[in-house]
Formats: C-alpha cells, sequence, structure tokens
C-alpha cells in the first residue's frame, strides 16, 4: 500500500523535474508527511498538462458522502477493472501523483519500523516521480465540487517484499504520455504499465517513528536513524 509520501520540491524544483508540466499556481511548500485527505500535487489526462492540487482519498462521483474517499486512498491494480468505485476512472480518468519519497512500515514481531523509499537513476542520483493515479470530480448537492485521487498499487517487487507485501505502482518518464492519454482506453492497453518498478533502482532506510503522527511535517523525518 501507500499511506504516506513526500514532495519536498518548491514550484522551480517541480518544473526542473517535470518540466513538460506546467507548475501549480502559487509557491508550493515541502511537504515531508503528506497523509489521506489532504492536498497533493497531480497532473490529469485532462489534456492541459498542468500540475493541480487534488484530495488524496478517491470520491466515487455516485458517492453520497465524501467521506467515502477517507477508505479510497489506494486501489489495487488487479481489480482497477472490476471495483465500481475505480473502472470508470481507470478507463477515462488517470493521472500522476508527484512525489520524491514514501514512507512504509516493516513489522518485525510487533515492532513496525517506518522506512523512507525513494527512487535513483542509472547514475545513483535520486530524484522525483510519478505515481501512477486515479481521478474524479465530486458535485455536492449545494454545487460544490471535491477533485480527489487515489494511488495504485500493486504487489511489491524483491526489494519492497522485504519491508512490505505491496507497493505503489511507480510509472518510468517514458510512461508518462500513454497513461495521460485522455482518450478513453480499455483496461488490457493499461494493465501493462502498471508493472513493479524495477528493484535495482530503489533505496530505502529507517527514520524516526514521529512520523507515524500526521501532524508532524518536517525535515527531520526524512533522516536515517540506527
Amino acid at each position: 500500500m501507500c499511506g504516506r509520501f513526500t514532495l519536498t520540491l518548491d514550484n522551480a524544483g517541480l518544473q526542473e523535474a517535470f518540466p513538460q508540466f506546467a507548475p501549480p499556481a502559487g509557491n508550493t511548500p515541502p511537504r515531508y508527511n503528506i497523509a489521506p485527505t489532504q492536498p497533493v500535487a497531480v497532473v490529469t489526462n485532462d489534456g492541459h498538462n498542468r500540475m493541480e492540487y487534488f484530495v488524496w482519498g478517491l470520491i466515487p462521483s455516485w458517492a453520497k458522502d465524501p467521506a467515502m474517499g477517507n477508505k479510497m486512498i489506494n486501489a489495487r491494480s488487479e481489480t482497477l477493472a472490476e471495483k465500481p468505485a475505480f473502472r470508470a476512472a481507470f478507463k477515462r480518468r488517470r493521472c500522476l501523483v508527484l512525489a520524491d519519497g514514501f514512507y512504509e512500515w516493516h513489522a518485525e514481531g510487533k515492532t513496525k519500523t517506518p522506512m523512507y523509499i525513494r527512487i535513483r537513476d542509472e547514475e545513483g542520483t535520486l530524484e522525483p516521480f510519478a505515481f501512477a493515479g486515479l481521478w474524479e470530480v465530486w458535485h455536492s448537492p449545494e454545487g460544490d465540487e471535491i477533485p480527489s485521487c487515489t494511488i495504485i498499487t500493486t504487489e511489491a517487487n524483491e526489494f519492497m517484499s522485504k519491508i512490505h507485501t505491496r507497493m505503489p505502482v511507480i510509472l518510468p518518464h517514458e510512461r508518462y504520455e500513454e497513461w495521460l492519454d485522455p482518450a478513453e482506453r480499455p483496461g488490457d492497453q493499461l494493465t501493462p504499465m502498471l508493472a513493479q518498478y524495477p528493484s535495482e533502482m530503489m533505496v530505502a532506510y529507517p527514520v524516526s517513528t514521529a512520523v507515524n503522527n500526521s501532524r508532524y511535517d518536517s525535515k527531520e523525518l526524512v533522516e536515517p536513524v540506527a
């Protein structure tokens, strides 16, 4: 699964990392502990190629209560075409969720150690990346709109399996354009993109248990601990 992540770049950093997308309006503060129901930076397949902020936790258009999104922070890649909450968005409303690291908890007995996971390039340089996601816009009876999204997950690769059984789907740069195709796409064309990220391109280290509390959001959270 994916329950917390980071995006610490300002707008200039976002533009450098994702030059094909226009940066969001206003200044972007660094985030070291992004949690469900909070705003996340996304690029949708609406054809505008711009970064926007959506609520993390997909609210289906037919939901009676927006609180339903609290349970929809992740979507299993294996069942996207079947689940009523995700199947329409899978075909029509895909997005990138921008990040530069994510957390997962490694369990040993009763102890759970938070691990911070990052992606590196072939030279070993750590770099930002994008999760594969789905998006919706929920309309309230009063006419308000809530744009929301979910992060797609898959079975853990060899690297992540030592930490957890699941992992978020991380799209390589060369897949961005295809994933953001605004046309309706059948699931059998999209599913091959939802593969495990290569183990050799991932790094992880333990961090402070302070990350367990979503009220904490500081640089110290991503610093390694013994």
